[in-house]
């Protein structure tokens, strides 16, 4: 199976750059994962395509304003660090620009010393491990000094960080936005409720990795990053009610995806766990708890491309995706939406 396999055109102005005003005015391209079939329709729509006695699974990571801009204590130089894993109460996984210089020992002083780094390890892929110290609360000092971690390919700025964040999310420590879910409104949410689906939230933080471009010609030659997940008793409890009285479990994201595919057994039901996953989804791959998937238009040649061709078939999402551009969808992470249902049933 090769990378080149998932690549389709896409116009660059299709690249969605800043949040639509009203989150579920996004539009939404209903596919049928047996027939390739699609519906255009708008993300409001959405309870058309739910039933009573389904389950939406949703991600409640909270994305953390993980862009910080420093300067070098001694020289002064501009040094920029992007925060990726916590290890601990102290010390981070970074992304650290320019590279070349940060060694470690090298410190770095963030908002006129409110808040200094020392770099104290390089390890895989040349991230940096950074040491902080700091007076009070690291979340407050963050929330004052850091920027939301955009994806690259979002050029403008972002006017207001609660759009880079799900009405849902809760837990700190993404530091990117499970996407499908900023179509979700609150009132959307208690109308979907109300028709009795059940809501589940599960927690899986979302790296930088998830933008990382699959540099290999072989997609089983790929390595995935490694990312923080927890599925608690509660939502194990909602997703197996609902698999025993025959309602859908329905993704809300590929995050959502892999953390409930990571937990699963085949043939038993959930039980909680927590860890980090690698869980890697492509086509040939055998789905044991999802049935339906919403979620965003994908890079070309990207793993997330690959994760929701495994549920509709490669064919059918490419056609979907060509259809899609004609129709000048918006894509990526303030892009439009992509429910993938069965039709027919």
């Amino acid at each position: 199976m090769l990378v080149k396999d998932f690549d389709y055109e896409l116009p660059e102005e299709l690249i969605a750059q800043d949040p639509l005003e009203k989150r579920s005015n996004s539009r939404l391209m209903v596919l049928d994962k047996n027939t390739g079939e699609t519906v255009h329709r708008h993300f409001y729509d959405i309870k058309e395509y739910l039933r009573p006695g389904d389950c939406l699974v949703i991600n409640n990571t909270r994305v953390i304003p993980a862009r910080l801009y420093g300067a070098r204590v001694g020289s002064g130089g501009k040094v920029e660090i992007l925060l990726l894993k916590r290890l601990s109460d102290t010390q981070w996984e970074c992304l650290v620009k320019p590279g070349k210089k940060a060694r470690p020992g090298m410190e770095i002083s963030f908002g006129d010393g409110l808040l200094i780094g020392k770099i104290i390890d390089i390890v895989d892929e040349g991230n940096r491990i950074i040491e902080f110290s700091y007076e009070g609360i690291f979340e407050e000092i963050l929330d004052k000094l850091g920027e939301m971690p955009l994806p690259p390919y979002i050029t403008h700025k972002l006017q207001d960080r609660d759009r880079y964040q799900t009405v849902y999310a809760k837990f700190d420590g993404s530091a990117a936005a499970p996407t499908a879910g900023l179509h979700f409104t609150s009132e959307l949410l208690e109308e979907v409720k109300a028709m009795g689906v059940k809501i589940a939230e599960v927690t899986l933080h979302v790296g930088l990795g998830t933008f990382r471009p699959v540099k290999e010609d072989e997609v089983l030659d790929h390595h995935m990053h490694s990312e923080y997940y927890e599925l608690t008793q509660e939502a194990c409890d909602i997703i197996n009610e609902t698999k025993a009285n025959g309602g859908r479990v329905i993704s809300v994201g590929t995050t959502s995806t892999r953390t409930l595919e990571s937990a699963a057994e085949p043939g038993k039901p959930l039980v909680p766990k927590s860890g980090w996953t690698q869980i890697f989804i492509y086509p040939g791959y055998e789905f044991k708890v999802i049935d339906c998937l919403i979620t965003n238009f994908h890079l070309p040649q990207s793993t997330l491309i690959m994760l929701v061709s495994a549920l509709a078939g490669r064919e059918h999402v490419l056609a979907a995706y060509e259809e899609a551009v004609k129709e000048r969808y918006r894509f990526f992470s303030f892009g439009d939406a992509m429910m993938i249902t069965d039709l027919q049933e």
